[in-house]
C-alpha cells in the first residue's frame, strides 16, 4: 500500500515535497536532494515536463526513487501522450511499485523550450483518472483484459483555491473525485483566510487536500508571481516583510513554515505539498522552523 494512503488514512499531517528530473540523463544532484528529505516527507513528486519543458521523464527519476527507498509520485501530463501510451506508462510504474499517481492536463507546448513539439492532449486530468482507474479493474483502454494481475494505485489531481470564480474549481474538483482522485495537491498558498474560505466548500467532497506552499526568496518573486502565475496571490503584508528583510531567502523560509504550523494547529487540511523550485535543500529548514 502506499505510504502517502497510509499516512492520510490515518489522519496524520501528511508532507510531500517536489523534485524536478534534469535537463539531461545525470540523476545524482536529485538523489542527494531525495535522500535529504528521506523520512521527511512521506512522499516526493516527481514533475513531468514541466512547464512544457523537455527533461528527463518522471517516471525514470520515480523509479530510481523508489530503488533507494524513498516513496515517490508519478506525475503524468495528458500533454505529451495518448492514452495507450499514459497507461502503458502506468503499468509499468506498476510492475516498479509506484502506487502513487498525479494527474496533470500540462501547459501547452508553445510556452516551453521545444515549441515546434506536437501536443497530443488525448486525456485530460479526468481522463488520466479513468484510465488509471480502467487499469485497476483488469482492462486497457480498448477494453481489453490484462494479463495477471490488475495494479493498484493511489490517485491524486491538482486544484487552485485561488481561482475566481472558486465555484469553477470546485466543480472540477468534484469531477476529478468522481473519476478517482483520492488526494489533491493545492497551487502555492499565501493567504490562510482565503484558504479556510476554500475548504469550506471542499471539505464537502471526499478527499483529501495538501496545501501547496512554495517559498518565496524575494520580493521580486512574490510581485512576478502575482503578476504572471495564475491561481497565485501573495498578500502585500508578505511583499513588505521580504522588501524590509536583510536575508529574504530566510524570511521566506519562515513565511512558509508558519502557513504550514498555522495549517495543522487549526486543522484546516490533511497536509502540505512543499514546491521549492531549485531550492530543495531548504525543505528540511523549513519543516524544522514549522516543528515538523
Amino acid at each position: 500500500m502506499s505510504k502517502l494512503k497510509q499516512a492520510l488514512d490515518s489522519g496524520t499531517f501528511a508532507l510531500t515535497a517536489e523534485i524536478a528530473p534534469p535537463k539531461g540523463f545525470d540523476f545524482t544532484r536529485q538523489l542527494y536532494l531525495a535522500n535529504l528529505l528521506k523520512d521527511k516527507v512521506h512522499a516526493v513528486n516527481v514533475t513531468d515536463f514541466q512547464s512544457a519543458s523537455l527533461k528527463a521523464s518522471s517516471l525514470g527519476l520515480c523509479i530510481m526513487l523508489k530503488q533507494a527507498g524513498i516513496e515517490p509520485v508519478f506525475q503524468i501530463t495528458g500533454r505529451d501522450r495518448s492514452r495507450m501510451a499514459i497507461q502503458g506508462d502506468m503499468l509499468s510504474a506498476a510492475a516498479f511499485g509506484i502506487k502513487n499517481i498525479l494527474a496533470l492536463t500540462g501547459d501547452h507546448t508553445t510556452v516551453g523550450d521545444c515549441k515546434d513539439s506536437k501536443p497530443v492532449f488525448d486525456l485530460d486530468s479526468v481522463g488520466i483518472l479513468k484510465a488509471a482507474r480502467m487499469l485497476e479493474s483488469g482492462q486497457d483502454c480498448g477494453g481489453n483484459a490484462l494479463n495477471g494481475e490488475s495494479p493498484e494505485f493511489y490517485l491524486g489531481a491538482c486544484v487552485t483555491p485561488e481561482y475566481d470564480p472558486v465555484e469553477l474549481q470546485i466543480i472540477k474538483m468534484k469531477k476529478k473525485a468522481m473519476a478517482g482522485a483520492a488526494f489533491f495537491q493545492t497551487q502555492g498558498l499565501y493567504d490562510i483566510e482565503s484558504f479556510k474560505r476554500f475548504m469550506d466548500y471542499a471539505s464537502k467532497i471526499e478527499c483529501k487536500v495538501l496545501a501547496g506552499i512554495i517559498p518565496l526568496k524575494s520580493a521580486g518573486m512574490a510581485k512576478f508571481m502575482n503578476r504572471s502565475v495564475p491561481g497565485i496571490r501573495v498578500p502585500d503584508s508578505l511583499i513588505e516583510r521580504l522588501k524590509n528583510s536583510s536575508e529574504p531567502v530566510k524570511e521566506g523560509i519562515l513565511i512558509a513554515a508558519e502557513f504550514i504550523s498555522k495549517i495543522k494547529e487549526q486543522g484546516i487540511c490533511d497536509g502540505a505539498h512543499i514546491m521549492a523550485i531549485g531550492a530543495e535543500e531548504n525543505v528540511p529548514l523549513i519543516l524544522e522552523a514549522a516543528g515538523l
